[in-house]
């Protein structure tokens, strides 16, 4: 256990570990903090060698005090695909693709929730509650099932079938809300007091954002320590993009990669973008979404909380924002599945579209090295396609 205190990154008020903590009281998110020092005196790289393949294979970078309290399904250490044919047709040199899909419930929501299921079981909270669009809320089901905690899942009316469906299949308490994610979100905050539940919506805790910047630990060992000239990135709440920064400097302090980064890209609908309007208008905050509409339920989240962190990691990283339509989403789906033999979710769809528009406008260099992502199964998103 190598964790020092939890930090409000705005106010740099602290917070001890070992006890349940959601936002700080000026309103942000909080982050974990190590001992960077003990860790690089614990662990080499050498020594990741016939560690399991799952994402606790970097024990000593999360926040768990006592392995029999981890809520684990397999999670993590998903393939980084390098996907040839695709970069040809898109006129690049190096492409790879962090398929996430194959994670234990389809989606890369799973790194998350196996963390703050296992820290919820570690502090002794047995009732839990998510605002989701789809994804999450499937995983919270099934690590809750694994953890036999109390869960409730508020989800939008028109959330995919596919994704209501999981959620009950796995026991928890599925509630539809005439609404989007941000109603599903205030119905939780306004209920957690007297239900008891803890809220972990995104960002509103410290730990699913722990489970996820795994990704950015697992990139940097797949490529032997060596990060890629860019990573393009579906950002709906943002926690994999903020957990992917931290995940990079945690690297570097303890010696593992050196100080340069990748050009972090947030990619965005077009019927929903406050993300890519902020970055436009060089805001340090997002102002809501009126009216957000997309396929890619992932993406469709009006307002996140952590939208300033969000904005620091793209200008920190040199990187941008842009949003890409529905329709070319769709039509990236049936590209990659032809030339690559993987069924894309739309949000992953969605960083094809924008490195195909980011090429060619020129911001990305066809000789550079680039990492995009599926962030989960295309299986979940059957309802958009007719067998004809």
């Amino acid at each position: 256990m190598f964790v020092t205190e939890i930090i409000c990154p705005r106010c740099r008020r602290t917070f001890p570990s070992g006890k349940p903590v959601n936002l700080c009281a000026c309103g942000s998110p909080l982050l974990v903090q190590y001992d960077l020092k003990k860790v690089k005196e614990k662990l080499s790289r050498e020594g990741l060698s016939g560690r399991t393949a799952t994402l606790w294979r970097y024990r000593e970078l999360l926040p768990l005090k006592d392995d029999r309290h981890c809520v684990s399904l397999g999670e993590g250490f998903t393939p980084l695909i390098q996907a040839s044919r695709l970069a040809l047709e898109l006129g690049i040199r190096k492409l790879w693709i962090k398929d996430e899909a194959q994670n234990p419930t389809g989606s890369f929501k799973d790194r998350g929730l196996s963390l703050a299921i296992s820290l919820c079981r570690e502090l002794g909270i047995n009732k839990v509650a998510i605002p989701s669009a789809g994804n999450a809320g499937g995983s919270l089901a099934a690590y809750s099932a694994r953890a036999a905690l109390d869960a409730h899942v508020f989800m939008p009316k028109d959330t995919p079938r596919a994704n209501q469906i999981e959620v009950q299949r796995y026991g928890a308490r599925l509630t539809l809300v005439d609404g989007l994610i941000h109603d599903c979100g205030r119905l939780v905050a306004e209920r957690k007091g007297v239900e008891g539940w803890f809220d972990l919506s995104t960002l509103k805790e410290p730990y699913r954002l722990e489970g996820k910047k795994t990704m950015g630990l697992e990139i940097a060992e797949q490529l032997d320590w060596h990060l890629p000239d860019v990573i393009i990135y579906p950002t709906g709440g943002g926690t994999g993009l903020i957990g992917m920064w931290k995940g990079f400097k945690e690297l570097e302090e303890i010696g593992w990669i050196g100080s340069e980064r990748p050009r972090m890209v947030s990619v965005q609908a077009d019927g929903c973008a406050p993300i890519v309007r902020a970055f436009r208008e060089g805001k340090p905050r997002a102002e809501p979404w009126l009216d957000a509409q997309t396929v890619a339920s992932g993406l469709r989240v009006p307002q996140a909380v952590a939208d300033f962190l969000m904005l620091e990691v793209i200008r920190e990283s040199n990187g941008t924002a842009l949003s890409v339509s529905d329709d070319e989403m769709i039509a990236e789906i049936d590209r990659v599945g032809r030339l690559e033999g993987l069924f894309f979710c739309p949000e992953g769809a969605a960083t094809v579209a924008a490195l195909r528009r980011l090429l060619r406008e020129g911001w990305i260099d066809p000789a550079a090295s680039v990492l995009i992502f599926n962030t989960a199964s295309g299986f979940k998103y059957l309802h958009l396609w007719h067998l004809g």
